[in-house]
């Protein structure tokens, strides 16, 4: 792979030196530091080329055969593979490529099935539910009626007696699955036959593990879930946005929550990117990528475990890892700055009935460099080394350094 087209140096230079130099140094940054934050990765030189292709010059309001503007026959055909490359990759009868982000499916969702103040059953913040899950500084917090579950307090994982107990108590209009900070893998099943037991509707918000789906690393929530909401960055390794997959019945429902009611223009060179990372998800390596990204996953919680780390439900299934640093002499939000210093980019995350934060970390990234089993050990000793004082900042720093070169996200 070549950094070149992605990235023309030359020519950004001499049009917008000062840009040039900010990009250049996220470049940098990623290149010379650990990335394991779990909702980020690296997308291909192939997903970054769409991103900058001119498909970005044209405005695209509606569906394709169905424009406000004219001159989108191109961008109807750039949207008609993205659709189908996403129906065919997840098994989903009708996929909308038109989300801008997360949020924005989730919003179309609630806004395809719900009316402001309908009850939500949705897993609780402080257990890893998302903005969009009812918190109050979000619009699904001001404009519906949440109730959040939680988790088993020796577990850690979904309480599912309670996920019933609430259900048959609030009998709300939909219930939620999906976390995001929860490494191990829902029960969809389990969610349908309780959201068919209270009428409601089911909304699994699949973000984090779309990715691990597309590659078989994963269980599938299309065959349970009304509607599936997910981005297609994270383990997909596409671009920055959202995408909604459902059945046949609501997809014109979903259709117009996403436009008109919750948006405007389409991206069409971020739904030509999505096609891209569509295309490349359903090829064997990326299974193999996905099933590398679990395996390099529990190996690294293995890792920590072994280091003094409490690992959150003892383990992963997933990309995602949260572990409680105290036992190691600090919180998660003092540990997490210690560690950007040494160039360990990583994040926080509440931890589950605890009064403390923990960190949250994930392996899609280093993974689609190329890191394996071997790697993730160094990177568990390296995260202890430094948050218990055995590695000063320089060193890690340097060490980073020499990890990540031998494994540069875009050789070249």
């Amino acid at each position: 792979m070549s950094v070149v087209p992605v990235l023309d140096a030359d020519v950004l230079r001499r049009q917008d030196p000062e840009l040039a130099e900010i990009l250049l140094g996220e470049l940098a940054r990623q290149s010379t530091t650990l990335q394991l934050v779990a909702a980020e990765n690296f997308t291909s030189p192939a997903v970054l080329a769409a991103l900058g292709s001119p498909l970005a010059n044209k405005y695209a309001e509606g569906y394709p055969g169905a424009r406000h503007h004219g001159g989108c026959e191109i961008v109807d055909v750039a949207e008609r593979v993205a659709v189908e490359r996403a129906k065919a990759l997840f098994g989903a009868e009708h996929a909308n490529v038109q989300a801008h982000s997360g949020s924005s499916a989730v919003l179309a969702a609630y806004a395809a099935l719900l009316r402001p103040g309908d009850t939500v059953l949705a897993l609780g913040l402080p257990y890893g539910g998302h903005l969009t899950h009812g918190s109050p500084a979000n619009f699904s917090g001001r404009w519906f009626d949440f109730v959040g579950y939680g988790v088993d307090a020796e577990t850690g994982i979904v309480d599912y007696a309670q996920v019933r107990s609430l259900a048959r108590t609030h009998r709300p209009k939909a219930i939620v699955c999906g976390s995001i900070a929860c490494p191990r893998h829902i029960d969809h099943a389990f969610f349908r036959e309780v959201a068919d037991e209270v009428g409601a509707y089911l909304i699994a918000d699949a973000a984090h593990p779309i990715g691990l789906v597309a590659g078989g690393a994963a269980p599938n929530p299309v065959p349970y879930a009304d509607i599936v909401c997910a981005t297609t960055h994270k383990v997909l390794r596409g671009p920055r946005g959202g995408m909604l997959l459902c059945g046949s019945e609501l997809a014109e429902r979903v259709d117009r929550a996403v436009f008109p009611f919750t948006q405007g223009g389409a991206q069409m060179h971020t739904i030509a990117a999505k096609a891209v990372a569509f295309g490349e998800a359903a090829t064997p390596a990326f299974t193999a990528y996905a099933h590398q990204v679990v395996a390099n996953a529990r190996v690294l919680a293995a890792g920590l475990a072994g280091e003094g780390f409490v690992v959150t439900t003892g383990g992963t299934d997933t990309h995602l890892i949260t572990v409680d640093p105290l036992p190691l002499g600090v919180d998660g939000r003092a540990a997490r700055g210690q560690l950007a210093a040494a160039g360990l980019v990583l994040d926080c995350c509440p931890l589950p009935h605890g009064n403390s934060r923990g960190l949250r970390l994930g392996t899609a990234a280093v993974t689609t460099q190329g890191m394996g089993e071997g790697e993730m050990a160094t990177i568990a000793a390296l995260l202890a080394g430094v948050l218990r004082g055995r590695v000063d900042t320089r060193r890690a720093r340097d060490e980073v350094r020499d990890l990540v070169g031998g494994f540069p996200p875009y050789p070249g």
